[in-house]
């Protein structure tokens, strides 16, 4: 659930062919220059598994030179989640001087560049390098004719709790989580107590000393904007025990992906320092909201927005419309990559406001696109994807939507038609004609099996990157996790 009426005030300030963030693109020698000028001691190259967890290794700012931007700097392909095998293990690091920042988590001064991936033979982009995934996705919408830009707007959600412990072996498996906000220890007696709690689905929006975290989510906040990311707002979400939001300013597409990432590290890192942990699982707390990263989109062409027409539904245009047809209709395959977790389908069940029925609506957050009303400027005209969570992989999400969204102006997908009422409260007919989004990490994975061809449009995504993943989230994930027995299992059979 965010508050948006600053992005959409906001939106109408930035035209396409324009960063968000940087107004020159700098080359490696003015990185050079700049990182000599604040001090930094360490250089931390990054870059992103397949799965989408980012990974680094760190070298002396003295071996930052020109030479390293041209001609890469090389690591082991084969202990990367999904990348290569032992026998082709060697890869090349290639950094972008566009996307470097000083790490404000780290006691050295240390200056982060993102990477692209290479292969050290051919000198080619590495297929499975998720960041080039995306970077095609931008330049087939350009050759598409249909846009020259796509903005993303991630409302990344997640919990900040006190303690976790977990474990699984042979004879047992748990999970333990607490946090001096969650409502079970209103009780407690340990010390004193001084209560104030958030209920469960109280979080939003009560102030301190109730939501505990202000001062923290305001530290995260400042180590964002010192990173350059630019935030929109923070707040506490609905969820008790910690639940948080903090909104980006929205961006292109690989920049936005690029920005998840620094984002969730960034989070992490600030909590960690300060005593508490934070997940972006989607559903680590039964009973009470998941997290999500509902995910605001929209085209233009020309600096002009291709969403808004004044006489459509929600002030949408056909171009809209049939975007939106091209998500829903894709849906099944999309959340493969945009809800990729086996908890994903904890959240994604009927009531916590999760957006698992296959509709669009002006406002309407049962739905899983929804039309943001808070401006009627056509700058703000944009559809909000909900089904998504944050243990995604952003640049394999987001291209992928990117995908749906423009096989359905293509083919001009009509989507059902929207519904302006509560979803979870439609009887009869009227319900049966609103379809539901597959219940778990499998189904979605089939989907994807079956439905891909829109996203091998222009080679944007290849038959490899999407078999290795299947193949990964199958035998990695889904497997595993059916094999070993649930903790409710013993209430329900033990005594059978």
């Amino acid at each position: 659930m965010a508050v948006d009426e600053s992005v959409a005030a906001r939106i109408g300030e930035l035209r396409p062919n324009a960063s968000a963030t940087l107004t020159t693109k700098p080359s490696p020698r003015e990185v050079i220059r700049r990182a000599q000028e604040r001090g930094v001691q360490m250089v931390d190259l990054r870059f992103t598994d397949l799965v989408g967890s980012w990974q680094h290794f760190s070298i002396p700012v003295g071996e930052l030179t020109e030479s390293l931007f041209a001609d890469g700097i090389g690591f082991d392909g084969s202990s990367i989640r999904g990348f290569q095998k032992i026998h082709e293990s060697d890869m090349l690091l290639f950094p972008d001087p566009e996307r470097c920042f000083v790490d404000p988590c780290l006691d050295i001064p240390t200056l982060a560049l993102v990477c692209d991936i290479r292969d050290p033979l051919t000198l080619q982009p590495y297929s499975r390098d998720p960041r080039f995934v995306a970077r095609k996705a931008e330049e087939h919408l350009l050759r598409s004719g249909i846009a020259d830009t796509s903005y993303w707007g991630p409302e990344c959600e997640f919990y900040i709790f006190t303690s976790v412990r977990y474990d699984q072996n042979s004879h047992e498996g748990f999970y333990h989580i607490d946090s001096d906000e969650g409502i079970w220890n209103s009780g407690a007696n340990g010390t004193a107590n001084l209560a104030y709690r958030p209920r469960y689905k109280e979080g939003y929006f009560p102030v301190p000393p109730t939501d505990k975290l202000q001062d923290l989510r305001s530290k995260i906040v400042l180590a964002l904007i010192e990173a350059g990311i630019a935030v929109e707002v923070h707040h506490h979400e609905v969820g008790t025990a910690g639940q948080a939001e903090i909104d980006m300013r929205f961006d292109t597409l690989v920049s936005m992906a690029d920005k998840v990432l620094q984002y969730k590290s960034i989070v992490k890192n600030v909590c960690y320092r300060n005593g508490y942990t934070a997940t972006f699982m989607p559903k680590p707390l039964f009973g009470d909201n998941g997290s999500g990263m509902h995910t605001h989109q929209s085209l233009w062409k020309d600096g002009v927005p291709l969403f808004f027409d004044r006489a459509g539904y929600a002030l949408l245009s056909d171009t809209a419309r049939w975007y939106i047809g091209g998500l829903l209709a894709h849906a099944p395959a999309l959340l493969a990559f945009a809800a990729p977790t086996t908890n994903s389908y904890r959240r994604l069940v009927p009531g916590y406001e999760a957006p698992i029925k296959l509709a669009y609506s002006a406002r309407n957050r049962s739905a899983c696109v929804r039309i943001p009303t808070y401006s009627s400027a056509p700058a703000a005209r944009r559809l909000e994807f909900r089904s998504p969570d944050p243990t995604c992989n952003p640049y394999l999400a987001f291209s992928a939507m990117l995908m749906a969204g423009l096989d359905g102006i293509k083919r001009r997908i009509e989507p059902p038609k929207p519904v302006d009422a509560d979803l979870y409260e439609l009887e009869g007919s009227d319900a049966e004609a609103v379809k539901d989004l597959p219940g778990s990490l499998s189904e979605v994975l089939n989907a994807l099996e079956v439905d891909n061809d829109f996203l091998l449009d222009g080679d944007v995504f290849t038959p490899d990157v999407i078999d290795t993943y299947i193949t990964y989230k199958r035998e990695r994930e889904v497997d595993p996790v059916a094999l070993r027995p649930h903790p409710w299992e013993f209430h329900l059979y033990y005594d059978a």
